[in-house]
């Protein structure tokens, strides 16, 4: 454990930093900027992006510690609304949402989950601050205090056994994006922990949440009820899949937050040398920072906006979502290309651009990753950084595409490699999105989940 001091929302705050549980048989982690050691590599890569299939999973990467901010007072309320493109009056009390905000051209500047708790009293996770600033901005009194927490998910069909078997029969009960108290065995009863069926995986899928302090414990005791039912501890290598195949574009791992929102949202000044500077990849050159960025109706979001209510970007966002230019969906990729950029390694000279697995590029480097996509010559989409699906034995890809290339089986070529660089020309073809075809949280029937581990079913 360690503090660091840090201004947020003008403040200055200290922060409390607690790695990740370590574990002899896990040799790779990674630190982040903030200086939190993370899981890279669990369980093996394999076996992770299989857990939220037939499995159990229990991710690391958001153990700690993550920014929860709670919105209180009179114009709570009115400064969500007010930055967010979602129509936060009609939000139902004690349930979970996803809070996309823009800046001034329409473009994201930030998302995240948000929870509403009460009339004026909300929380939001793992977002930077630009609500917060923005409360000065316009002026609006509210009252906004920052706790670190720690966040883990739980997914997968043996992900409801595993809590059933630690906390009872309470998540039966628990709908999709609801939230419940729940004790914890182990946890004083006075520590405020909660259970949210949500997460990542696109299949069936809970968090836990609570003080960040809290999170060690909680994180060790999930992983040694889980080992009966052959749980994997995913850590941020594994976790970009799960995006991609659910269909779930996401800022560091499919775009970036607009440049402005970057600046101005984020007031935090951490003592000690600056976080350093991630390398930007791609075909795209990296000067063209608007590649890297998302409007709402880009990352298929466009059904949230409610134009009931002013926003910032409200006018650029109208105009785009009744006119849509581009749309995400999912490139399959050409096999025997692949096997070029392979083949390429062993033959003297310059080779392409080496692609990881399972995430094609460096998991730092994936939210500003920009590969040029075309049709006939001509530019028809931007692609992030792709990942290898283990389970489908396909290389995917969410690109933004024109909307009259968007059509199933439309085969582009994706430009694979660094500007500047030797680019190979990859066909791909346009596939379902989400291009996860098993049964999604929202629409999971628990009755079917298994109950007891795999060895006695």
């Amino acid at each position: 454990m360690r503090q660091v001091k840090a201004v947020i929302g003008g403040k200055l705050t200290t922060r409390t930093f607690v790695d990740v549980n370590q574990y002899d048989d896990i040799v790779t982690y990674m630190n982040t900027n903030g200086g939190t050691l993370h899981i890279y590599d669990g369980d093996g890569w394999k076996a992770e992006s299989m857990a939220w299939k037939d499995g159990v999973y229990l991710a690391s990467n958001l153990s700690g510690p993550v920014a929860q901010v709670r919105y209180s007072g009179p114009q709570a309320q009115e400064l969500l609304s007010r930055v967010s493109i979602n129509n936060v009056y009609n939000w139902k009390l004690g349930a979970s949402k996803h809070l996309v905000m823009t800046d001034e051209s329409g473009l994201i500047a930030n998302h995240g989950l948000a929870v509403r708790d009460s009339e004026d009293s909300f929380r939001t996770f793992a977002c930077m601050p630009w609500a917060a600033f923005n409360s000065r901005e316009l002026g609006l009194d509210v009252n906004i205090e920052v706790n670190p927490t720690f966040i883990h998910q739980i997914a997968g069909p043996y992900s409801f056994a595993l809590l059933e078997k630690l906390l009872g029969g309470s998540v039966r009960e628990l709908k999709f994006l609801g939230i419940i108290k729940i004790a914890f065995p182990g946890i004083p009863d006075e520590v405020e922990l909660e259970l949210s069926r949500i997460g990542m995986a696109g299949t069936l899928a809970y968090e836990i949440r609570g003080p960040l302090e809290h999170g060690p414990a909680v994180f060790d005791a999930l992983y040694q009820a889980g080992r009966v039912f052959g749980i994997t501890r995913t850590g941020w290598r594994t976790y970009t899949v799960n995006h991609t195949e659910a269909g779930y574009p996401q800022m560091a791992v499919n775009f970036t937050p607009t440049g402005p929102a970057l600046m101005k949202g984020i007031r935090r000044v951490i003592e000690g040398p600056p976080p350093a500077v991630r390398p930007i990849s791609g075909s795209v050159d990296p000067a063209n920072l608007r590649a890297r960025h998302r409007s709402p109706t880009e990352a298929n979001w466009g059904w949230m906006a409610k134009f009931d209510h002013d926003f910032i970007g409200r006018a650029a966002v109208e105009k785009e979502v009744a006119a849509p230019r581009r749309k995400t969906v999912t490139l399959r990729w050409n096999p025997a290309d692949i096997g070029e950029i392979f083949a390429s390694q062993f033959r003297q000279g310059d080779e392409y651009k080496f692609i990881e697995f399972p995430c094609m590029v460096q998991p730092k480097q994936a939210g500003g990753h920009a590969d040029l996509v075309t049709k006939g010559g001509k530019e028809v989409g931007v692609a992030s950084a792709g990942v290898y699906s283990y389970y489908y034995r396909e290389l995917l890809t969410h690109c933004v595409i024109d909307i009259d290339q968007a059509e199933d089986g439309n085969e582009v070529i994706v430009h694979w490699g660094d500007f500047g660089g030797k680019i190979k020309e990859v066909r791909a073809i346009v596939s379902r999105f989400p291009y996860q075809d098993l049964p999604a949280n929202k629409d999971y029937d628990l009755s079917s989940a298994p109950t007891r581990p795999p060895s006695s079913s």
